[in-house]
């Protein structure tokens, strides 16, 4: 197979995927799995039709030798996919990755911690959109409480993974009063806090722009109280506007898709649970690997549709939301954010 880089309509690279090995979540977070549509009724996807270990192993194997440098574990929430280390330990043994990433609300991680480590992952990613209890409560839906997010963190750290990402969604009016203080809390630690910006992914959040805070507005509003200063990207193709605390003790991340996209240096392509990938987090229809990779189809026959997938990517949504109108953008299909991961 070959190792060429492969890029898209825009010259943009293949280099990150993100595997999202489950459609389920124990969290129902008002942004991404509202409650009230996700209940005990919905129905997820059955077993039989969730790709196999060995099926997203062998997809990331092609994968990799495409040009995929680093990969990234998401969901739903990872870790209720049942014994998913052993699929970190896979993927951990193929040649070429440089990066091998989770992203988790940490509830269930003082339990898988330890094996998540000694299975060769990297890199965890959690998601905590404030320290607010009784906010925290109500955003993610199922009444659970900072403290057991936060003793999963300190598991983390425990096991060597440091320093750890802290994702936090921001919305006007339910969480943007309590920036400050989850800056602060993780500035002391010396864990790095990304707020993103409220984003209209999938058709389920009630998303409006009148509830996004702007990643500028954040950085004001930390600024204020701990200057900051802007720093440059780790790598090319970051996503996070990196900012360093002028006292020198730590930094925080802006992804500010709605008000200033990166659509132009995207070069992330997703794995769904049933084996479909994305070209964009706010994709309407996927490419099904499954249904050709169990009729018989070999690796370089599944190359082909990866490759010919990602050369005919034109993908560049966030670029174009804002000239959209309401009615346009509302009634455009995409994919729900559970699905295929942040």
């Amino acid at each position: 197979m070959s190792l060429a880089m492969i890029e898209d309509k825009f010259s943009r690279p293949f280099k990150d995927l993100r595997i999202s090995v489950t459609d389920r979540c124990n969290f129902r977070c008002t942004y991404c799995m509202p409650a009230e549509i996700y209940g005990e009724s919905y129905k997820f996807l059955p077993k039989l039709e969730l790709l196999t270990f060995e099926e997203i192993v062998r997809l990331s194997t092609i994968m990799v030798n495409l040009g995929a440098t680093k990969i990234r574990i998401t969901g739903g929430e990872p870790l209720v996919r049942k014994s998913i280390e052993d699929l970190v330990a896979m993927l951990a043994k193929i040649k070429g990755i440089e990066d091998l990433t989770m992203t988790t609300n940490s509830y269930l991680l003082p339990g898988k911690v330890k094996a998540l480590r000694d299975s060769g992952l990297n890199r965890i990613t959690t998601s905590l959109d404030t320290l607010d209890d009784d906010i925290f409560k109500k955003m993610n839906g199922r009444g659970f409480g900072v403290d057991k997010v936060l003793e999963g963190i300190a598991s983390a750290e425990a096991h060597g993974f440091s320093p750890i990402k802290v994702n936090a969604v921001v919305q006007r009016g339910v969480n943007d009063h309590t920036v400050l203080q989850l800056a602060s809390y993780f500035k002391e630690r010396g864990h790095i806090v990304r707020f993103i910006e409220y984003m209209d992914v999938g058709t389920r959040n009630g998303w409006s722009l009148a509830n996004v805070v702007s990643g500028k507005e954040i950085v004001e509003r930390i600024n204020e109280v701990m200057p900051l200063k802007p720093i440059a990207a780790n790598y090319a193709g970051e996503v996070a506007t990196r900012y360093k605390y002028v006292d020198g003790e730590g930094e925080i991340g802006l992804i500010n898709s709605v008000t200033e996209p990166f659509c132009g240096d995207c070069t992330r392509l997703r794995l769904s649970p049933e084996g479909k990938i994305f070209t964009c987090l706010f994709g309407s229809a996927g490419t099904d690997l499954r249904e050709p990779m169990r009729m018989g189809a070999d690796d370089s026959e599944i190359e082909k549709i990866i490759r010919q997938t990602w050369i005919r990517r034109t993908d560049r949504y966030s670029e174009t939301r804002s000239s959209m109108t309401e009615e346009l953008r509302n009634s455009r299909k995409k994919v729900e954010m559970y699905h295929i991961g942040g």
